[in-house]
Order: C-alpha cells, then structure tokens, then sequence
C-alpha cells in the first residue's frame, strides 16, 4: 500500500507558518509594550527591546500573511541566533536548563524559522 501524504504538505506549510507567527507576535508584543520591564528580564537596553519587539511583530506577520515570507523569516532567523548567543554564551544556560529555559526551544523555533525561509512562500490571506 502506498500512501500518498503530498496532499497534506499545503496544509502543514501553512500551519507551520502560523504557529511561528504567532510565537513570535505574542513575543514581540511582550517586548513592544513593556519594553522596559522585558529589557531587565533579557539584559538589554529598553529602546533595543523595543526595537526587538517590532521586529518580531513584523517578522511574524510578513510569515503568517506571506508578504515577504523570506524576509520575514530572516528577521526572526536572526532575533533566534540573538537569543541562543544570548543562552549560551552570556548566560551560561545548557540546552535543557535547570532552572528557567534552555536553548532549547530557541532552536526549534530557529529551525522552523529556516524551513519557513527555504520554501516559496507567498499571499496566505486574501481579504474579498
């Protein structure tokens, strides 16, 4: 029996595409509007939290609604290596911390961010 899942790779594409989106939108807001708050949690300056968090809004809507899905995966491809650097090199924190989060999730989420970047993306929502 040979069974044929290529008719599910649109659907699975474009799931992947939200999820991310959303990850990174709820992030970014997080970011936007409490950018001084969010800029003692991860040790940066609150304009450059502020910053970090439009990127990532940005980011994650160019995903989702497929305008420059490249380049908005790019965008978050680089807010990921910004946070694993951040992980493993300033913070000393393992792949599966003890306390708080590894670096993880950071990786899932830089992967999905690649393979956003690797395939042709274009319009998901079209307003009638």
């Amino acid at each position: 029996m040979n069974l044929d899942f290529s008719s599910f790779y649109d659907v699975a594409i474009l799931a992947l595409r939200v999820i991310v989106a959303i990850v990174f939108f709820s992030s970014g807001r997080s970011h936007a509007s409490d950018p001084q708050g969010r800029a003692k949690s991860i040790g940066l300056s609150p304009a450059a939290t502020a910053v970090l968090g439009v990127a990532e809004i940005l980011g994650a809507v160019m995903v989702a609604v497929g305008i420059f899905p490249r380049i908005g995966a790019m965008v978050l491809i680089f807010t990921m290596l910004g946070a694993i650097y951040k992980k493993i090199v300033v913070w000393k924190t393992g792949f599966y911390a003890e306390k708080g989060y590894g670096w993880h999730y950071d990786l899932i989420l830089l992967c999905a961010c690649l393979v956003v970047f690797a395939l042709p993306g274009g319009i998901v929502l079209v307003i009638v």
